[in-house]
């Protein structure tokens, strides 16, 4: 089988997991997580980085300190794993959910009209027309890698006091290389950002996540909160309602691993997607879907985009007739707007998620993926 997308463990990771176990440092404390925390920000640029339990947990969080409260609503795409519609919830608030643009990113040009055509700007709060309700949020989710087009949102949310907690859970290592935010990492545009460190991230420390932030305020509050708001630990003195969602110093040693080979990790991720989109050109009815050309994407997942009547199969036929032949596939998320615990929720021109949907199918893509296994893939979709 060529699985789909698995960690790539290949550096210090048994050398630094050792150092933890000979030193018993295997929890939420210790020198790696505090290394880690400084590696992101020495990468990404963030002044501050906040480990984890999770991506979820890190979006909960995020959403919190920026003043998310119950009643309130949050914008979200519908094409995107479910977390950050969850993470809404979780503190009450309503998703409202946004359509996609061509690289499955929420459609800024959409939700920027939808902000300036559905809601009104009243004592300082955007309220929707439709339901009074607060738009206190929204987060962009940088779907498969593809920096999603913030320039203009920034732009309008700032002046809608609306806060931007950008989804980089797929994302890390995609810089934007134009415009306004030219140089900046994806998770460092807005207020707030979160990455995901599971299994099939571009890095893994097997579970985990990461709050950054610029600001001095949400940094110190996020530590705060995610070691259950501890204000004084001796005694255990506790002035607000905090969660147990701090990273494991044995995930953070992995991470510091992982980290130290993320500049090959993107170039191994690079040259893999154009070895497939070179194998793949001409194909009648299959192609390599692309990555936007204001930033540099981290080529997180390969998205193979099916014309099922010019190819001759449609999408689950082609996950069937790849799986056969030892090829693991998977196709998009369903749509989170028509999700059952949120199909009452307002959607707003959703059109092109729909066709992305029943058109796309990802294929392998791990880092580990050697050059015979993309043949493999591309021979079988050749049917060759």
């Amino acid at each position: 089988m060529i699985p789909l997308s698995v960690p790539h463990i290949s550096g210090n990771e048994w050398k630094y997991v050792k150092d933890c176990l000979d030193t018993g440092w295997v929890s939420s404390v210790g020198k790696y997580v505090d290394r880690f925390e400084g590696d992101i920000c020495g990468y990404t640029g963030a002044r501050h980085a906040v480990g984890c339990a999770n991506g979820t947990a890190a979006l909960q969080v995020a959403l919190r300190l920026v003043g998310v409260v119950p009643g309130d609503e949050v914008i979200v795409p519908t094409l995107t794993f479910i977390a950050p519609v969850n993470a809404a919830r979780y503190l009450g608030a309503e998703p409202v959910f946004m359509d996609c643009d061509d690289f499955y990113c929420i459609d800024a040009e959409k939700t920027a009209d939808f902000i300036l055509k559905e809601t009104a700007f009243r004592k300082g709060e955007t309220r929707n027309k439709r339901t009074n309700r607060r738009v206190s949020a929204i987060v962009p989710v940088h779907v498969f890698g593809n920096a999603a087009a913030l320039e203009d949102l920034v732009r309008i949310c700032a002046e809608r006091k609306i806060r931007i907690v950008e989804d980089a859970a797929e994302s890390l290592g995609t810089y934007y290389t134009s415009g306004a935010l030219q140089g900046k990492f994806t998770g460092t545009v807005g207020e707030i950002g979160c990455y995901s460190f599971n299994g099939n991230k571009i890095i893994t420390t097997g579970g985990g996540g990461m709050i950054v932030t610029d600001s001095d305020e949400y940094g110190e509050r996020a530590r705060y909160l995610t070691t259950q708001a501890k204000d004084e630990s001796l005694r255990y003195i506790h002035n607000d309602v905090g969660y147990n969602f701090r990273l494991t110093n044995i995930q953070a040693a992995i991470g510091v691993a992982q980290l130290e080979r993320l500049p090959e990790y993107l170039e191994i991720k690079r040259r893999n997607y154009m070895h497939y989109a070179r194998e793949l050109r001409g194909v009648p009815g299959v192609r390599l879907a692309g990555a936007p050309g204001y930033a540099r994407s981290n080529h997180w997942f390969y998205c193979l985009q099916i014309d099922a009547t010019a190819y001759g199969r449609n999408r689950d036929e082609l996950m069937t007739h790849l799986s056969a032949h030892g090829i693991e596939t998977r196709p998009v998320w369903f749509p989170n707007h028509l999700q059952r615990p949120y199909r009452d929720c307002q959607r707003y021109r959703i059109e092109k998620a729909l066709g992305l949907l029943e058109s796309t199918l990802n294929i392998p893509c791990s880092v580990g993926l050697d050059r015979s296994s993309i043949e493999k893939v591309t021979r079988i979709l050749k049917n060759e």
